[in-house]
C-alpha cells in the first residue's frame, strides 16, 4: 500500500526533476564542464554505476531488467549494451524524453523501453533484475523498505539499490539544507543507516525469500551513497 508520505514525496520529486532541476541534471550527466562540487558528484555517480553493473552478470542477453528511476538513462544504456531487455522508468517525462534522445537507437542484442511513471507500477511487469540507483534516497526508511519489498515481488533474481548512509557529515548537510527556504531547496535526502534498512527488510513479510548480499559505499566529495544487493533464495 502506498503511504501518504510516499505519495507526497513522489509528487515533490516529480516536480523537482521535471521542472526545477532538469537543466542542471542534464548537464551533470554529460561530459560538459561543471563546478568542482558537481564534478565530485559526477565522479561518484560514475563509480556507483560501475559498482552496480559489476554485480550483474557480464552477459545479460535475454535478461529482463528494470531501471527504476532511470534519470537520463546511463545505466540503462550500459545494461542494454550487455544484451539486457531494459525497461527504464522515471517520474520525470522531461528526463525520459532526454534519455530517449541520448540513447543509441540500436543495440547488439539488447534494447530499452523508456517510460514515464511510477517504478512501483505493477503493469511494468516482471524482471530478472531490478536496479534503483539513487532513486530511493529521498524516501524515509519505512517507505524505502516498503518500496523495496514491492519491487522484490516483481524480481526473480536480484534487486540492487542505493541509499544515503547515516554519517555525521551527511546528517549535518541534511540538517543545514532544511534551513533554506522551501522554494530554494531540493527534496531532502533521507540518511538511513545500513543496519536500519537491513533490519527493516529482515522484518518485512514479503522479504522472507530474499537474502541481503554485498554492500559497498562510494564517497566522492559531495557524493555519498551506499550500494546494497538483495538476492532471491
Amino acid at each position: 500500500m502506498q503511504t501518504t508520505s510516499y505519495i507526497s514525496r513522489r509528487g515533490e520529486l516529480e516536480t523537482y526533476f521535471d521542472r526545477t532541476a532538469v537543466d542542471a541534471w542534464a548537464k551533470l550527466t554529460t561530459d560538459a564542464p561543471v563546478s568542482k562540487i558537481r564534478a565530485t558528484v559526477r565522479a561518484g555517480r560514475d563509480e556507483m554505476r560501475n559498482t552496480l553493473l559489476s554485480w550483474l552478470p557480464d552477459d545479460l542477453t535475454g535478461c529482463r531488467l528494470l531501471d527504476a528511476g532511470c534519470g537520463t538513462g546511463a545505466f540503462s544504456v550500459e545494461a542494454a549494451q550487455r544484451g539486457a531487455d531494459v525497461t527504464a522508468v522515471d517520474l520525470s517525462p522531461t528526463l525520459i524524453d532526454l534519455a530517449n534522445e541520448r540513447a543509441p537507437k540500436t543495440f547488439d542484442g539488447g534494447r530499452i523501453s523508456f517510460r514515464a511513471g511510477d517504478m512501483l507500477d505493477p503493469d511494468l511487469g516482471r524482471f530478472d533484475y531490478i536496479v534503483g540507483m539513487d532513486s530511493l534516497i529521498h524516501y524515509n526508511a519505512q517507505d524505502m523498505a516498503e518500496m523495496l519489498a514491492r519491487l522484490a515481488e516483481r524480481a526473480d533474481e536480484g534487486v540492487l539499490f542505493t541509499h544515503a548512509p547515516r554519517t555525521p557529515l551527511l546528517t549535518a548537510m541534511h540538517t543545514v539544507g532544511r534551513l533554506f527556504p522551501r522554494n530554494d531547496r531540493a527534496p531532502a535526502i533521507e540518511p538511513v543507516s545500513n543496519k536500519h534498512i537491513r533490519g527493516a527488510l529482515d522484518r518485512h513479510p514479503l522479504m522472507k525469500d530474499w537474502a541481503i548480499g554485498r554492500t559497498h559505499q562510494v564517497t566522492s566529495g559531495f557524493y555519498l551513497s551506499q550500494a546494497q544487493e538483495l538476492t532471491a533464495l
